[in-house]
């Protein structure tokens, strides 16, 4: 008898105060690696109240350097902080560099010659998963939620003045086994204009106002999407109020939405975070591979839901260790599933950065509603189908 539950994830939009600073590390890595794609990135930012501090180790070629403060007065000003955001905007934002280069003992141990492969920039563990619950073979409830942020955005910047860049959304599905069933609530949180004069001073009048326009405009368009029943059980702004939001509310931070960046909380996350960091860094570049090798498991029709472990020693290029799940799904052992994917998929750093054409400044537009799950990325290629099923066939023939 399959098992009834319910699962939720969250996403933000990109006002979001981490997510702002995402977004400015990424936009400094992307800037660095068009111009040397051997740069060494690890770029760190925080936001607070007209503030952005940019932290971290980079090493470049000489005269390299971008005009780092420019950048994040780039960035936030195309986010939408500019001159009509209170506390926070590109007009008055203040801009901090404290920035280094790589430690020479990390340096010899990722830099290749003639003698020496490549190793990972650090010791870690990472994880890639991929199910088949929507075509892009992601989870659903972290799906919805990132398509339900980037339309809140979308409509922001598209005749609701009135809204504000800082915003978040959460979506609860009910699952019967592993198959998404309903929608039983949607959350949404979107930062606003003080409209109290227009609503003759009621906070309730306000909030219903906005209420309305969200479930009519944002949640509503995005369910009809999707092929699934969904309760009308949505809740907007649950203080009542969202007018004081972004780094003047609360402190932003790279790295500190790694759950919204992956899965949702779905599959199991190794704990390393992935903006401003170049793909030396095993952190990003091995999670992106193991979503790849995820995917392509899935999709060739081995498993319908698969997680892989990948894990490294720093300086060492050969893992310590890769391993698959499939819960249960796969047409083979978990044991021969690991041994096929590891005959048909090189983790070593270099290979990695080759295969999936990392050191291209494509890194910006990932730093805001996820990593996975969107098209266009060298990793959610589905293009090893053929040769997986062709080493199953040797598998059964065997």
């Amino acid at each position: 008898m399959s098992k009834k539950y319910l699962f939720t994830s969250e996403s933000v939009t990109e006002g979001h105060p981490d997510k702002v600073c995402d977004q400015i590390s990424d936009a400094i890595l992307d800037e660095i690696l068009s111009k040397n794609p051997d740069g060494r990135v690890a770029c760190e930012t925080l936001t607070t109240t007209d503030l952005i501090v940019i932290s971290g180790e980079i090493t470049t070629e000489e005269g390299m350097h971008p005009d780092y403060k420019q950048i994040a007065i780039d960035t936030i000003k195309s986010i939408g902080y500019n001159d009509n955001i209170d506390g926070f905007s590109a007009k008055s934002v203040k801009v901090q560099l404290h920035i280094d280069k790589q430690s020479e003992h990390i340096s010899q141990g990722v830099n290749s010659d003639e003698n020496k492969e490549q190793g990972a920039g650090d010791q870690g563990l990472m994880f890639g998963f991929a199910c088949n619950e929507t075509p892009e073979l992601m989870p659903f409830p972290i799906q919805l939620s990132h398509r339900i942020a980037e339309r809140l955005a979308f409509v922001r910047k598209n005749g609701f003045d009135w809204l504000k860049p800082d915003g978040k959304t959460q979506v609860t599905v009910e699952y019967n086994g592993n198959i998404p069933v309903k929608v039983v609530k949607v959350v949404l949180a979107t930062q606003h204009e003080d409209m109290l004069v227009k609503f003759d001073n009621s906070e309730q009048k306000e909030l219903a106002f906005i209420s309305d326009e969200m479930i009519k405009s944002v949640i509503l368009p995005v369910l009809n999407e999707y092929d699934i029943p969904y309760d009308n059980n949505f809740i907007v702004n649950g203080t009542g109020r969202f007018v004081e939001g972004g780094p003047k509310a609360d402190t932003g931070l790279t790295g500190r939405k790694i759950i919204v960046d992956t899965y949702g909380g779905y599959a199991r996350h190794g704990g390393g975070a992935f903006s401003g960091k170049d793909p030396s860094k095993v952190d990003r570049s091995a999670a992106y591979m193991t979503r790849y090798v995820a995917k392509n498991v899935v999709a060739s029709g081995l498993a319908d839901r698969c997680e892989i472990q990948v894990a490294y020693s720093i300086g060492v290029a050969e893992p310590v260790s890769v391993s698959l799940d499939s819960f249960g799904t796969g047409v083979i052992s978990d044991a021969e599933l690991t041994e096929i994917i590891k005959s048909v998929f090189n983790f070593k750093p270099a290979s990695i950065i080759e295969e999936l054409n990392l050191k291209s400044p494509i890194y910006s537009k990932l730093a805001a509603y996820g990593h996975f799950g969107r098209n266009g990325y060298p990793w959610e290629e589905v293009n090893k189908v053929e040769e997986l099923k062709s080493k199953l066939e040797s598998v059964y023939a065997g």
